[in-house]
């Protein structure tokens, strides 16, 4: 998880002083997200049960009353007590507690799962948050570059230079971009409150995102081998260790149980006879075998194991593959990324280039509006492609970071 915050924490070097919020909302995730503190519970209550199985089955005791006593040679017998304990066979407890411990590890890597997903979904929401500013503010700025052609508009229809139409529509175009912005801010809203939720705070909590992004000049070393000890993958080997401690306390408990017992048995005195033993009391240890001689569900359990072994197995296989998959496709897509970012940048000169052009000739006396529009409308369509491509770029990054950190 460190090394996660870290490379996340250089993705910002580029970025203004809030570039550090990123960090400080993830650990507030960690500390409060009720799905972390589910998986963190099921983990305790996991390692308790070791406790629970740590035991021999309950000590036996029985009192039985003669109605109609028996005569011995020594008396009558009055009542019997009896007492009787069975022990599991060696090393069978001690299979239960390993067993036990293995599904508790394996309830761990739940938590190390669900902590990185935690950090992804907080990162794509974040920068789903940065992108839907920095459009807001593209937005803006195009709005107030219109109002200037606006003026431009009016001082040419007092000059007779162009029509009150031009203005007319500078100023419709000036409403669609304000109706953007708009419902820009009202999913800005809603993603606000997404992520609010993954802090496990009140919907309404302002949350800051940095000014601005670019996309590092090089991209962070990426090492594939690494998703093989993704812990989604590693809680399949630690399912499959424990079918392993449960054929091995399958094999325990089919063995023989051994019973250690004692009954007393009261006898009275026979009246009027003198002897050495008369009257004397029955104590009589016992020892018992308990032997599963026609009890076939040891061998249906190891068929089971098996057959749960392979399954998770070809799950493992079948993860893996789709974790490839993802990986493989989100590194594409962050070149794609970049490529996409370098060609708005060019675009995006060009286009200041020929609002230059545009201004100038204003100067000389001559301006079409509606290359002012076509400019005007090219250039939001570069900023708000290249503030996507920034997004993407990020929010892929994350994607990597999950899979193989």
């Amino acid at each position: 998880m460190k090394n996660i915050i870290l490379i996340i924490s250089i993705l910002f070097v580029s970025a203004s002083a809030k570039a550090q919020e990123l960090q400080s909302y993830i650990q507030e995730a960690e500390s409060n997200n009720p799905d972390i503190q589910k998986f963190e519970l099921q983990y305790k209550r996991a390692s308790e049960k070791v406790k629970e199985v740590n035991t021999i089955p309950n000590t036996e005791f029985g009192v039985g009353y003669f109605i109609s006593e028996p005569e011995t040679r020594t008396g009558a017998q009055r009542f019997k007590v009896s007492a009787k304990q069975m022990l599991p066979w060696f090393g069978t407890i001690t299979s239960r507690e390993n067993y036990v411990s293995s599904l508790a590890d394996a309830k761990y890597e739940d938590i190390v799962i669900a902590k990185r997903k935690l950090v992804a979904s907080v990162s794509q929401s974040y920068y789903n948050l940065y992108a839907n500013k920095a459009k807001q503010e593209v937005l803006t700025e195009n709005i107030k570059l219109l109002e200037t052609y606006e003026t431009l508009a009016l001082t040419s229809v007092e000059v007779g230079k162009a029509s009150a139409v031009d203005v007319l529509r500078l100023q419709m175009r000036q409403n669609e971009l304000q109706q953007l912005k708009d419902v820009l801010h009202q999913q800005f809203l809603a993603e606000q409150t997404k992520f609010n939720n993954l802090l496990n705070r009140e919907n309404d909590v302002t949350v800051y995102v940095v000014d601005s992004l670019i996309i590092p000049s090089e991209d962070f070393e990426i090492n594939t081998e690494n998703i093989a000890l993704h812990p989604e993958l590693l809680k399949y080997d630690k399912l499959y260790q424990s079918i392993e401690q449960s054929e091995l306390l399958n094999q325990k408990e089919s063995s023989p149980m051994i019973g250690f017992g004692l009954d007393y048995i009261n006898v009275s005195e026979r009246p009027n006879m003198d002897f050495s033993d008369n009257g004397k009391d029955i104590v009589m240890p016992m020892v018992s075998v308990s032997i599963p001689i026609f009890n076939k569900k040891y061998k249906s359990q190891t068929k089971q194991n098996e057959l749960q072994q392979q399954e998770i197995t070809s799950q493992k296989q079948e993860r893996l593959n789709a974790l490839e998959t993802l990986l493989d496709k989100a590194i594409n897509e962050r070149i794609s990324a970049r490529i996409s970012y370098e060609t708005q940048t060019k675009n995006l000169k060009q286009a200041k280039d020929a609002e230059d052009i545009l201004i100038k000739s204003y100067e000389t006396g001559t301006i079409d509006f509606n290359d002012v529009l076509d400019i005007q409308e090219l250039q939001l369509k570069f900023q708000m492609n290249q503030i996507e491509s920034v997004k993407t770029y990020y929010v892929q990054s994350t994607i990597i970071n999950y899979l193989i950190q």
